[in-house]
C-alpha cells in the first residue's frame, strides 16, 4: 500500500498512538501508546471552554489548523516523544504517519523537527489504516 520495506509506521488514531517498524518488508516491532486524536480534542476543549464534542469538530476544519497549532503542539510532541522512545534502540531512516489525526497540516514538520528523522504523511492518511486492513484481509482469503 505504502510500499514502504524499511521504516516506521506511526498510526495516530482517535485514542492511541501505534508504530510498526520494518525492517526489509517485515515487521520487526510494533508498539501502541494510549496519546490520539481524543488528546488533540480535550486540550482544544480546555483552552477554548468548550464541549468536547465541539472541540472535536472544530480541529476537523482546516480552516482552524493554524490557529490551533500553537494549542495542540504539546500533544504534538507527547506523540512525537512517543515515536523518539520505541525507535531509538532501531534503524529508523524515515517515518510514515498515517491515521486521521495526521491529517492535520503541517503535523509532519511539527514531528519531524522534533524527533530529527523525515517524516512522511502520505496524501489521504486517514483512509490508509482501513485500506490497509482491506488489503491484507483480500490477501488472506485469496491464499
Amino acid at each position: 500500500m505504502l510500499k514502504i520495506s524499511d521504516g516506521a509506521i506511526v498510526d495516530v488514531g482517535g485514542g492511541t498512538t501505534g508504530i510498526s517498524i520494518l525492517k526489509d518488508s517485515k515487521v520487526i516491532y510494533v508498539a501502541d501508546e494510549p496519546t490520539g486524536g481524543t488528546h488533540f480534542s480535550l486540550v482544544i476543549a480546555g483552552a477554548y471552554k468548550m464541549p468536547f464534542e465541539e472541540a472535536d469538530t472544530y480541529k476537523r476544519d482546516e480552516k482552524n489548523h493554524k490557529e490551533l497549532t500553537p494549542v495542540i503542539k504539546p500533544v504534538v510532541d507527547k506523540v512525537s516523544s512517543i515515536i523518539n522512545t520505541h525507535i531509538k534502540n532501531h534503524d529508523v531512516s524515515e517515518v510514515y504517519l498515517v491515521g486521521g489525526t495526521c491529517c492535520f497540516n503541517n503535523i509532519e514538520e511539527m514531528i519531524e523537527i522534533y524527533i530529527k528523522i523525515p517524516t512522511i504523511k502520505p496524501k489521504n492518511p486517514l483512509f490508509v489504516t482501513p485500506l490497509g486492513i482491506a488489503l491484507n484481509c483480500t490477501q488472506e482469503i485469496m491464499e
